[in-house]
């Protein structure tokens, strides 16, 4: 049996850009802490986030500009002004929206203040700091030089995606003095973009001791696949299914299911796995490792498409034909158990799952998910609580894909809704309620729940609607929730089903 079993227990799904606080986006300062002592008294053991890196495109958490690196919009300026990296008023904010983040404003202004900060950290900090710095630079340089080099040249391009650069930046192993003379040339910006990766992994090594101190375990989120304009893509190329022009020859997706009826088409390169297999799959390692580093567990996203994934021409408009292509399956799983002993992964093995994904998740004794606004059309779904055929499972009510409870029992079909009036014997009053005390009565070791869910939010306070381009990834909630009754009741709930670890 897998070390890494979760005990009966339960948590809450929340991103920390949902937070609240002044700043026009939640972040890693005080209102995190309280969150987590808020967690560990309603009886909750886990926190579960999205994937924590620079969004890009679309403000998405599921395309970023690195696999590696943080989302400088989560430092928190209080913290900064308590470093005296900032005075107090430096960091007075402008009059933000409290429930939605304005992505827009919110950019420019943290830019603002960390280049400030980065400003006097140079000029002012001596002793403890920049030894930290510097020591958080030689640690993270495996992938931190590269970053920092790519942001750089992307703020030289006045945003580009690295594709359109001219070629003595795109053909890396060819072009290695100019690229050395483009990083004297762009030294202080390579140096600010370095600093914020170290302000925003000191402050969340900083908050997960703080969880770790309460009984709180974070639960990560790896997206298989990379952003085509990032990083990791233009410092691999190699490791891709790129043409000569170091475009993409085909992009990720799945085919029509129950999110969208022509697919969705994720628009990211592939990976050229017998490339990867050619130093030991290297670069999923270190991967894997730095997620490690910053939480507990990690949910590996598209658990699937470690099987097979689903290539799309790159000139097509949807994702409904393509074509499934095999991956390393076994082999990589392997490497990993071989490199880091125990595994502590939940496989997210939704969609369309063959017998192999199944195979995959079940050798490796990992935890898939059943999600239970999937459950309610026949009897035989295998998201029904009753037809979990074994506890090592982390039963969600939604994901951050999903509409609320209530805003999807508001657009449920009535064949849905007497199916699920069947299964609780009654009429649900209570819809977001109902399904937290289905999962939470459920074998299944972990339940989950999205906060939204708990304070019985409606479909305004959806995260994500996947296949719509804007006006995701906003929602925050208000201060005042920190101290919601509903953490008592969702306390109670922990209780009496039995999902308080020992």
């Amino acid at each position: 049996m897998s070390q890494n079993k979760i005990p009966r227990s339960s948590g809450i799904l929340l991103h920390p850009t949902s937070l609240p606080g002044p700043f026009g986006i939640g972040d890693l300062g005080p209102a995190a802490y309280i969150w987590v002592e808020a967690l560990a008294k309603a009886n909750q053991r886990f926190w579960q986030i999205l994937p924590l890196g620079p969004t890009g495109y679309g403000d998405s958490p599921y395309q970023c500009f690195s696999a590696f690196a943080g989302n400088a919009n989560l430092i928190s300026p209080e913290l900064l002004e308590r470093e005296e990296l900032l005075r107090a008023e430096d960091i007075s904010p402008p009059q933000f929206l409290t429930e939605r983040i304005e992505y827009g404003r919110v950019i420019p202004y943290k830019q603002k203040l960390l280049r400030h900060a980065y400003e006097n950290f140079q000029h002012f900090s001596t002793g403890g700091i920049k030894s930290a710095y510097e020591s958080f630079c030689h640690e993270k340089r495996v992938w931190l030089d590269d970053y920092a080099l790519f942001m750089a040249l992307k703020d030289a391009r006045k945003g580009e995606s690295w594709t359109t650069w001219p070629r003595e930046f795109l053909l890396r192993d060819g072009n290695r003095q100019v690229l050395e003379f483009t990083r004297k040339e762009l030294e202080l910006e390579i140096g600010f973009y370095k600093f914020t990766q170290f302000l925003f992994f000191r402050q969340w090594q900083s908050l997960r001791e703080h969880a770790r101190r309460n009984g709180i375990s974070i639960v990560g989120d790896i997206p298989i696949f990379v952003a085509p304009d990032s990083a990791d893509v233009w410092a691999n190329s190699r490791l891709f299914l790129l043409d000569g022009q170091l475009k993409p020859r085909v992009v990720a997706g799945v085919p029509p299911d129950y999110f969208s009826p022509t697919g969705q088409l994720w628009g990211n390169p592939v990976y050229d796995w017998d490339a990867m297999a050619e130093n030991g799959y290297q670069w999923w390692i270190d991967r894997l490792r730095a997620t490690f580093e910053m939480v507990d567990y990690v949910r590996l996203d598209h658990f699937r498409g470690f099987c097979a994934a689903w290539h799309v021409p790159v000139d097509h408009l949807t994702a409904e034909k393509g074509k499934w292509v095999p991956g390393p399956g076994e082999k990589l799983f392997h490497i990993f158990r071989d490199t880091f002993q125990d595994l502590p992964i939940i496989a997210e093995d939704l969609g369309e799952i063959t017998p192999d994904v199944y195979q995959l998740r079940d050798n490796f004794q990992l935890p898939g998910m059943k999600v239970l606004q999937f459950a309610f059309d026949e009897p035989k779904n295998a998201f029904l609580p009753c037809n979990y055929t074994s506890p090592n499972c982390v039963v969600y009510t939604g994901t951050h894909d999903n509409d609320t409870n209530l805003g999807w029992y508001k657009t449920l079909p009535e064949s849905g809704r007497k199916f699920l009036r069947t299964y609780l014997g009654h009429d649900s009053q209570d819809v977001s309620w109902d399904l937290i005390r289905m999962a939470w009565s459920s074998v299944a070791d972990l339940a989950i729940v999205p906060f939204q869910d708990v304070l019985n939010l409606g479909h305004e306070a959806r995260m994500n609607t996947p296949g719509k381009p804007d006006d995701n990834w906003q929602w925050r909630f208000h201060g005042m929730h920190l101290h919601s009754p509903a953490f008592e009741r969702l306390s109670e709930l922990t209780a009496l089903y039995n999902r308080v670890p020992k």
